[in-house]
């Protein structure tokens, strides 16, 4: 390695042309990289569908779900699945461990799905696929006043057509409007007259609605195609179908019978823009696609449209790839005032040249790093952008403490081409271990399992990369440039502001530092005493919630989102009313919050309302001025609006979602037992044990109260007449929910033929007694006379966990600073061993955020111990020594002090994300130590006594750690001052590596001076127990010893 560092000290060219390639395709690299909202994740979850017309939850649940799941148990790659069984459709969601490819895992199960024996006859073939990640980029909304939703929906389907053609746009999905279908109404009395059945009019429509070959004529000359085209796309054609004859030869017609039209499904699913019929479009990019890329090209269109048309207009809801724009433009502004920050420090420590040079390190590393991004799918995102904000303070410390050593070298009297080459070579191995210690440490994010871990890995591989080319600046760049500049020279200018600079350090030095440091040497005892003082204080004001702790930071946003769910089977009238009520309350509180706005601006921006889909479902999408110009917090808006809407007892659930976290609910419980009357139970009672909690609010379930069932048992007479149940309930179900006669293709849309009753004829229990039944025979009995009835609430949707019945019960805080691990922690202690007393069946798993945090903690704990081994490992290589990289790791646990009371400072609870910066700060902590003891060991064996050598050894390096910790501080220090909201959940990281260095540079010059006294005294003494003789200080050191086994070697040679 020295060959190498010499050879480009003495030829600078090489160097120059390394330059001017890593800038050229870093700026090719940079222009090429894709923007995204978070980093581009690959796909990690397997859907199964299922679709079983008529099938009820238990029937999907038993018939089909269970045999489905009991195949999936034991496949390697799963990590756990969940199912849910409705009505007519079952899915399960299987999720795949970390790491294990989704391809084999998807044939895997796809084999397992294929091994079912059996599945009903009904039921359509499962669709297994993967769930591929996609990231929404911008919504918009159709809409006019008084136009028609048939005319919405020609519009909006030609302006899908043209958003898909845009390059860039493949993934657009539109909703606000029910599904077309066409439907042939009969009557009861009509039917009975004609002497017609249910089965004869959807017979006559099946088989006359046709389109079909019937094979060829070949001639000589050509071929003829033989084709029936009786196909009828619309209502009012089907009206000619002829249902029988009379024995008078006239013509019965499904005219005269039913009537038929074209209608919208009756499952309600529509949306209002601001009180106006709408048609909604979400626009997403695929890992392929760039985000902002598919949103201006969405806002370019949507303008257009609105300049050539007038009383229709497609306004943009939310718009993604603003606060994409927003955040990168926050860091980008945090990532140069750090720059300056770091410049600041530089050109006021350090010699102005010297500094200029070092400082040319940072936009060399970084084009170092876009050079290569790409490879790695690095995208422009708020975690990678962190990741550069992160290390613009480390980046420099290599170049710092080289270009110190150069100088000192050049000031003994070298050459400046032998100073470059001994100032670089002395320090390499310190500088080396201390860059791939703080690679290591950071490398621990690959392994962390959950959504965190996926995210910050891209923080590492910026963070790996960037170091990694800093280094090769730091060991060929630098060193050639100093050495052939005026950077080494006695008479270069120094400022005022350097020599005040220069005093202030060395009276920092000699006046304060060397006197303490002197005094603590002395008195070892005292000073461990302060410091375990400290970090005891320190554990109990976390225990003790003074400094608080949650799972995850809410990530900021510029929605509110209601949803509202009824019981099922309600009347849609009933739904709507109550989201129109909570939409005009939500207006109320927009002019109280507008009053109170900078500006008088309008704080909402729009309300999209969304009736369905179903009749018990509603939702309010409240969009609000972007948060930079907002003077209040979501969460603070959804609180007002949650409490000026009051309870609704009528409704299962009402939510006032304003943020998103990572990892779901901050309270989430999954009850889990095979015995349903006890799950239940257990469910109402927990939900009641967390309406007590004051700190709660949203507190929902996923097991609604099912739709009442009218439950058909037939009597002893049905039989005789020669009755069965099936019969029965097939023609039941024929009239009331429908015969599906076909299913074609008209345009866009599947539309399907329904027969059934009309809607008069199905809106009364008595339309069911009055019915008649045909039986085998042809005699009409009405269903009173062989059946009776019971009314009941039936299942509306059976959940699974990893094959058990689950119950989910769910709540959201009511402040985001409040504590959700306290929260979730009395629930474990408190309320669930009395609830899993009293229904020994039930067991509980803590999921959403919890869940997410024990995925980070669990694999953190496994690859914790590798990563400090290793480090160890590395500390060891380069002082060949067993003792200092073990006192050197001593200090991280104390460095935790200024974690803790840094995020008290800032009023932030230790999060996940605190964990993630401790982790990285290890890395970091150990640099300060490598830089000094690599001092201390050259003191020794320059022949200083021990005592003496740790004291000029901090005295040395004081200057070089105080500037490399001051300069990473300072390149973090403008995001944790950061006010926007935009950049709140990424300042915990950032606390914790700031003030961990901070307390770590004090413990680095005072504390690792105390440890490395204190184990050479029991080196000492334990060489001296052992052989009867008492070593010198000096001798049992590696430094010393490593000197006179070299001494002996030569003498020998």
């Amino acid at each position: 390695m020295k060959s190498i560092i010499t050879h480009f000290i003495k030829f600078p060219v090489a160097v120059n042309v390394i330059i001017l390639a890593v800038v050229v395709l870093g700026v090719f690299g940079m222009l090429s990289l894709k923007s995204s909202f978070f980093p581009l994740q690959d796909s990690k979850f397997i859907d199964i569908t299922i679709n079983y017309p008529g099938a009820s939850p238990q029937e999907m649940e038993e018939g089909v779900v269970l045999k489905i799941e009991d195949n999936l148990r034991g496949i390697v790659g799963i990590d756990r699945f969940t199912s849910a069984s409705s009505e007519n459709t079952a899915s399960i969601s299987i999720e795949a461990i970390k790491g294990y490819d989704i391809d084999i895992l998807l044939a895997d199960v796809k084999n397992a799905v294929d091994k079912v024996p059996s599945f009903p006859a009904e039921m359509e073939p499962p669709v297994v696929a993967k769930n591929e990640n996609l990231n929404v980029s911008i919504e918009l909304a159709l809409s006019g006043e008084n136009i028609p939703l048939k005319t919405l929906k020609t519009i909006g389907r030609e302006i899908e057509n043209d958003l898909r053609g845009i390059d860039g746009i493949s993934q657009l999905t539109i909703a606000g409007y029910p599904d077309e279908e066409i439907t042939v109404s009969v009557n009861e009395e009509v039917l009975r007259s004609y002497n017609l059945t249910f089965s004869d009019v959807a017979s006559a429509v099946a088989n006359n609605n046709i389109l079909v070959t019937g094979g060829a004529i070949k001639t000589e000359a050509e071929d003829y195609l033989i084709r029936v085209n009786n196909r009828s796309y619309y209502g009012k054609e089907l009206n000619n179908i002829i249902l029988k004859t009379e024995e008078n030869g006239a013509i019965v017609t499904l005219g005269d019978v039913a009537v038929t039209e074209d209608a919208w499904s009756e499952t309600p699913d529509r949306s209002y823009f601001d009180n106006q019929p709408s048609i909604s479009f979400t626009i997403s990019t695929t890992n392929n696609e760039d985000l902002i890329e598919a949103a201006e090209k969405a806002t370019i269109y949507a303008n257009e449209f609105n300049e050539t048309h007038n009383n229709i207009q497609l306004n943009i809801t939310n718009d993604r790839s603003q606060i994409v724009v927003e955040r990168t433009e926050l860091l980008l502004v945090n990532g140069i005032q750090g720059i300056a920050l770091v410049l600041f420090f530089l050109s006021l420590f350090l010699r102005p040249r010297l500094a200029a040079w070092v400082a040319f390190g940072i936009p060399i590393s970084f084009m170092g790093m876009f050079m290569v991004a790409s490879y790695f799918d690095i995208t422009i995102n708020v975690l990678s952008l962190f990741g550069m904000i992160i290390v613009i303070g480390i980046l420099v410390d290599d170049g710092i403490v080289i270009a110190e050593n150069i100088f000192h070298h050049y000031e003994q009297g070298k050459s400046r081409v032998q100073a470059a080459i001994d100032g670089t070579t002395e320090v390499l191995p310190a500088i080396t271990s201390a860059i791939i210690t703080t690679l290591v440490a950071f490398s621990t994010f690959f392994y962390l399992d959950g959504r965190l871990g996926e995210f910050f890995g891209e923080v590492s591989i910026v963070v790996i990369l960037t170091l990694t080319f800093s280094l090769f600046e730091a060991l060929v760049i630098l060193p050639a440039h100093v050495a052939h500049s005026k950077a080494l020279s006695s008479d270069q200018k120094e400022y005022w502001f350097n020599t005040k600079a220069t005093t202030f350090l060395n009276y920092l030095r000699d006046k304060f530092y060397s006197p303490v440091l002197h005094f603590f040497m002395e008195n070892k005892v005292l000073g461990f005493s302060i410091l375990i003082a400290l970090f005891v204080i320190t554990t109990g004001a976390i225990q003790g919630g003074i400094i608080r702790t949650t799972f995850f930071p809410v990530i900021a946003s510029d929605q509110v989102n209601v949803t509202l769910k009824m019981p099922q089977g309600i009347n849609p009238d009933v739904t709507d009313s109550i989201i129109t009520q909570i939409e005009k309350v939500a207006l109320e509180v927009n002019k109280e919050y507008t009053a109170k706005q900078t500006g008088g601006v309008e704080v909402f921006q729009s309300i999209i309302k969304r009736i369905g889909p179903g009749t018990a479902n509603a939702s309010l999408k409240i969009n609000l001025l972007p948060g930079e110009n907002r003077d209040f917090t979501a969460s603070e808006i959804a609180g007002s609006i949650a409490q000026a809407a009051g309870e609704h007892p009528s409704a299962e659930s009402l939510t006032f979602d304003a943020g998103s976290s990572f990892g779901g609910k901050p309270v989430s419980v999954s009850l889990l037992s095979y015995n349903i009357e006890e799950l239940k139970a257990a469910k109402l009672e927990l939900k009641e044990k967390i309406k007590e909690n004051s700190l709660l609010r949203d507190i929902s379930d996923n097991d609604p109260a099912g739709i009442n069932e009218i439950n058909i048992e037939l009597k002893d007479k049905a039989y005789v007449l020669g009755f069965t149940l099936n019969d029965v309930i097939g023609q039941v179900r024929a009239g009331f929910n429908g015969l599906q006669v076909q299913r074609f293709q008209r345009g866009q849309d599947e539309i399907i033929v329904w027969v059934r009753y009309e809607r008069e004829g199905r809106s009364s229990i008595l339309n069911l007694d009055n019915m008649h039944i045909v039986s085998a025979s042809g005699n009409r009995v009405p269903l009173s006379e062989i059946a009776t009835y019971y009314i009941a609430r039936g299942e509306i949707t059976i959940n699974h966990l990893d094959g058990k019945r689950e119950i989910k019960v769910e709540a959201d805080l009511k402040d985001p600073k409040d504590s959700s691990s306290d929260i979730i922690a009395d629930i474990r202690d408190n309320v669930m061993p009395e609830i899993m007393a009293k229904y020994p069946t039930v067991s509980a798993l803590y999921e959403g955020q919890n869940r997410e945090a024990g995925k980070v903690t669990a694999s953190a704990s496994k690859v914790f111990p590798i990563i400090i081994f290793l480090i160890l490992v590395i500390i060891a290589f380069t002082f060949r020594s067993y003792l200092q990289p073990i006192l050197l790791l001593v200090m991280i646990p104390f460095s935790l002090i200024g974690v803790a009371w840094g995020h008290w400072l800032h009023d932030f609870p230790i999060n996940m994300l605190s964990l993630l910066g401790i982790i990285a700060l290890i890395g970091i902590v150990v640099n300060d130590g490598l830089v000094l003891i690599s001092k201390f060991n050259n003191f020794l064996q320059e022949g200083l006594d021990f005592d003496e050598a740790l004291i000029q050894a901090g005295k040395s390096r004081f200057r070089a750690i105080f500037l490399t910790s001051v300069t990473t501080i300072a390149g973090l220090s403008p995001l944790i001052l950061e006010k926007s909201r935009q950049a709140q959940f990424l300042i915990p990281m950032a606390i914790a590596i700031a003030y961990g260095i901070a307390i770590a540079t004090v413990l680095t010059l005072i504390m690792l001076p105390m440890l490395l006294s204190v184990g050479n005294a029991l080196k000492v003494y334990t060489i001296w127990l052992w052989e009867g003789v008492k070593p010198s200080k000096e001798s049992v050191e590696p430094a010393v010893e490593e000197l006179h086994e070299n001494e002996e070697s030569t003498q020998n040679a």
